[in-house]
């Protein structure tokens, strides 16, 4: 398999099998465009438990599993709002845990798991939700990027606080919680919301400087409501 990311502001990831038999998986509909010898499975993927824990994880109850019946076809998934997609090696230490609504396609032999944080408060208060997911196996997988992309490696005992909608996805060496805005007047009059997301290192860290949700709460305001 071969891929190349193409475009700039609504970019896609074309892919080519290079033999019969590959496959690849994402969300239901998430296929943007395919060549002919190119035929679509879709299922719960791992059974319904998992179809209903990626559903709380921000996903689709099924997935679709595109398989190539013969060598030298495309399919391309194409990214849902401006930004970017990365590309990422799922082996590599260990994996990655993502937030809910990251992922954007995967090679076969990739896994695609729910996972929970270590402590409740995080699912209970933490925007971004108690349940993320994990991405691990071998092979290729891709997510998706709000705006801009930021990498920062964390020394270990390092911690960064970000606003949780911007966080994409973290190594499993770091440590995710959930810490509530100190000061009443801060949390009143602040604009940041009730709670941060405390990453600790070791490890790497993936961020975006789109807030989608936040983006789409500017947008509601200028949307027209209807008077009696």
């Amino acid at each position: 398999m071969k891929y190349r990311i193409i475009g700039n502001t609504m970019p896609a990831v074309e892919i080519k099998f290079d033999s019969a038999g590959e496959s690849i998986f994402t969300q239901s509909g998430g296929m943007t465009w395919m060549s002919e010898g190119i035929h679509m499975s879709t299922n719960t993927r791992g059974g319904l438990m998992k179809g209903i824990g990626r559903m709380f994880a921000g996903e689709s109850l099924f997935m679709a599993t595109y398989t190539a019946d013969r060598p030298d076809t495309e399919i391309a998934f194409a990214s849902t709002v401006a930004g970017q997609i990365l590309p990422i090696n799922a082996g590599l230490n260990g994996g990655l845990i993502c937030q809910k609504g990251a992922f954007l396609c995967a090679q076969e032999s990739v896994n695609l798991n729910i996972t929970f944080s270590k402590k409740i408060s995080s699912g209970l208060f933490g925007g971004e939700g108690f349940i993320l997911q994990g991405i691990s196996g071998q092979g290729m997988a891709f997510l998706e990027i709000d705006g801009d992309m930021i990498e920062k490696q964390l020394a270990p005992g390092e911690v960064l606080k970000v606003d949780t909608g911007n966080v994409v996805a973290f190594e499993k060496s770091v440590n995710y919680e959930i810490e509530m805005v100190k000061g009443f007047s801060n949390i009143i009059f602040g604009g940041e919301g009730l709670f941060l997301t405390k990453l600790t290192g070791p490890g790497k860290i993936i961020l975006q400087t789109q807030n989608l949700a936040e983006f789409a709460g500017r947008i509601a305001r200028f949307i027209p409501t209807k008077t009696s």
